[in-house]
């Protein structure tokens, strides 16, 4: 399934946190997809209403059986969210623990067993 995509566009501010969730909520129903994809790359400077617009989406999804994956954030934004103990996916990168695409782990012949 296709997850759906929800554009945050300009800065965010606290009056429209709950129609955001709203709208998390009724992406993950409607597409039945487990995720939904936020593109951030058009808020701008991130702020405090940004991260909790974020974290309260996230538990809205989490709430719903889905997770929120961000697209294109900007550094600043990835660094405040880190910054604050918020965990996202980003679309596009590589879980992890995990290989990158198309990279296979060798094994040398004379390696000892684990």
């Amino acid at each position: 399934m296709t997850p759906a995509v929800l554009v945050l566009a300009g800065p965010v501010t606290r009056d429209q946190v709950a129609g955001l969730c709203d709208d998390v909520r009724a992406l993950l129903d409607a597409t039945g997809a487990g995720a939904v994809i936020c593109d951030v790359g058009g808020i701008g400077p991130p702020g405090l209403a940004t991260i909790d617009a974020l974290a309260r989406m996230q538990l809205a999804a989490r709430r719903a059986g889905g997770r929120v994956r961000l697209r294109d954030p900007d550094p600043a934004l990835s660094a405040l969210l880190h910054l604050v103990g918020l965990a996202f996916e980003v679309e596009g990168q590589v879980e992890e623990g995990e290989p990158a695409g198309g990279v296979e782990e060798a094994v040398e012949s004379g390696d000892p067993a684990l």
